[in-house]
């Protein structure tokens, strides 16, 4: 599994998300995605919408996943 395949499984998972995801080894990867749709959800809700554009690979082609999930506004926020 490569980074840029995990990257295009959550944009396309998360239409308008912004995605980045990095990893060396192709089995621990770290993701940080920009979302509108994270708005009002608590950490643990936003990890499941990520974890439900990769399916069965997780677990299994990516062992491991990092993940920082933001909204637009916050994203914005950590910039200032």
């Amino acid at each position: 599994m490569d980074p840029a395949r995990i990257q295009t499984l959550i944009e396309t998972g998360l239409p308008g998300a912004q995605v980045e995801v990095s990893g060396d080894d192709g089995v621990h990867f770290e993701a940080t995605v920009v979302a509108g749709q994270f708005a009002g959800k608590l950490p643990l809700a936003r990890h499941r919408l990520v974890y439900a554009t990769l399916g069965e690979l997780m677990g299994g082609a990516i062992h491991a996943l990092a993940l920082k999930t933001l909204t637009p506004e916050e994203a914005a926020a950590r910039q200032r």
